[in-house]
């Protein structure tokens, strides 16, 4: 098969004519068509016109000024309100140009006169569908480039990813980022920020999962002096602190439910209400929410409040899994190449046959972050300047890191106490061992707080007292 027969034809431009007198209508459509790669619609006025782009949106919008029921200048106005608005071209009567400049003042592309010389026409229409792709080709590479600027990617699948961060971070919509654990949400979020008319102001983050019920009450909402034991001076809290700004809910699956409906006033509402005060406070911030987990799921099994599950998923967005994006493991495999052989002075390294090839064979259920944490020890443990193969992962369906291991057992004879604590304690193991050493990861993976898996670490005697791998 030839590389143009296998090729992704382009989609074909859609035009809407709109004109009250249906020769005119049927004359502009057949001269449309001649035009390549081109979708040819027609409405008989401005209200015919709006719902037929109700139904289906169109690139190219070209209208009479004069019409019953909504005339052209109205249908122009009420285009301009659009978030992405068509192109117009409005047909005016020769001697009338001056409407014509009043609906270009309006919002309109251009305009050509009635009755019209043909190559006119075209040559206008043409203007106008070129500056249609020019326009969706700067959208994508503003995306790409809000995008690259925090993750690297070659893939089709982070393309499109990057379109839709262009045209939600410069919206200011509430944004649900969803993922598995690894594949850079947070990098996505960064990215939202630098695309939204935000960009200057104040962008903090919060794990949802990183403290407990009362401590994550105060520092999200503020407390007033003296509101609970230790609150020796009072503290304004995230969302105040972030006003006129971008708060980010990370793992915002893992909050408590009463913080679930205070989280829900403040989107309802725009104010929220420090602990140990009697008066709101009103608060102008914009919500970005990620989670590894399924909250629609959660919100129909009970888990997580239907009503916050709507309110945080006005667009959502997904962070594809590693495996879907294959192309993208060599370009991020040999930037954390270079960024670890420079940390630890290792000098160059010589790759071994086929050790992209093998890189991109495995699942990476950890995602980025299991690849990153991968290519450190490798790089942290070459010898002679060579990479070490037999460090990576097991190759498989699924990786050696992401398969459970069987549950301890007690010694023969153990009681009750003993053989609980020995099927606990492997269990913790398999979730470090497949949450990467990711000791946060793991906590989610158990269902546990943090705090309560580093109580049974130090039970068991598996805390090392190092540092938690990100």
């Amino acid at each position: 098969m030839s590389d143009e027969a296998s090729a992704e034809p382009r989609p074909a431009a859609r035009i809407l004519v709109v004109d009250d007198d249906a020769g005119v209508r049927f004359t502009l459509r057949e001269l449309l068509r001649s035009l390549p790669g081109v979708e040819v619609n027609d409405a008989v006025d401005g209200a015919d016109a709006l719902e037929k782009l109700s139904e289906h949106p169109h690139d190219l919008i070209i209208s009479d000024l004069r019409m019953p029921r909504m005339d052209g200048m109205a249908l122009v106005r009420r285009l301009s309100t659009f978030p992405t608005a068509p192109r117009v071209i409005v047909i005016t009567a020769h001697g009338s140009e001056r409407f014509a400049v009043e609906a270009m003042k309006a919002g309109a592309y251009d305009y050509f006169r009635k009755p019209f010389d043909v190559d006119e026409l075209l040559a206008v229409v043409t203007r106008a569908l070129e500056s249609v792709r020019l326009r969706e080709e700067n959208a994508r590479l503003s995306g790409e480039l809000n995008l690259s600027r925090s993750l690297v990617f070659s893939s089709e699948p982070m393309a499109r990813l990057a379109q839709l961060v262009h045209l939600a971070g410069s919206r200011d919509v509430t944004v649900l980022l969803c993922g598995e654990s690894g594949t850079g949400k947070e990098r996505v979020a960064d990215a939202l920020v630098r695309a939204s008319p935000r960009a200057s102001r104040p962008f903090l983050r919060f794990n949802c999962a990183a403290l407990t019920e009362e401590l994550a009450e105060a520092e999200l909402f503020g407390h007033a002096r003296g509101a609970f034991t230790g609150a020796h001076r009072s503290r304004l809290g995230l969302f105040r602190e972030a006003d006129g700004g971008t708060l980010l809910l990370d793992e915002v699956g893992e909050l408590a439910p009463t913080l679930q409906a205070r989280l829900l006033r403040v989107l309802q509402e725009g104010e929220v209400r420090p602990v140990g005060e009697d008066r709101p406070v009103k608060v102008n911030v914009r919500i970005i929410a990620a989670t590894h987990r399924d909250l629609r799921r959660m919100a129909t099994e009970g888990a997580f409040r239907e009503d916050l599950y709507y309110r945080l998923n006005v667009v959502q967005l997904r962070v594809p899994p590693l495996r879907e994006r294959p192309e993208d493991i060599p370009v991020l495999a040999r930037l954390f190449l270079d960024r670890f052989i420079d940390r630890f002075h290792t000098g160059p390294l010589k790759m071994p046959d086929g050790f992209f090839e093998r890189l991109r064979a495995l699942p990476w259920p950890g995602n980025v972050r299991e690849l990153e944490n991968t290519l450190e020890s490798l790089v942290a443990l070459s010898s002679g300047g060579v990479l070490n193969l037999e460090q990576l992962p097991a190759a498989g369906p699924v990786a050696e890191t992401a398969r459970p291991a069987a549950p301890q057992e007690a010694p023969l004879g153990a009681g009750l106490k003993e053989r609980v604590e020995a099927y606990e304690r492997g269990l913790v193991l398999d979730a470090l061992r497949m949450a990467s050493g990711n000791r946060s990861e793991a906590a989610r993976r158990l269902g546990i707080g943090r705090a309560t898996l580093h109580d049974k670490l130090r039970k068991y005697g598996l805390d090392d007292g190092g540092e938690e791998r990100m």
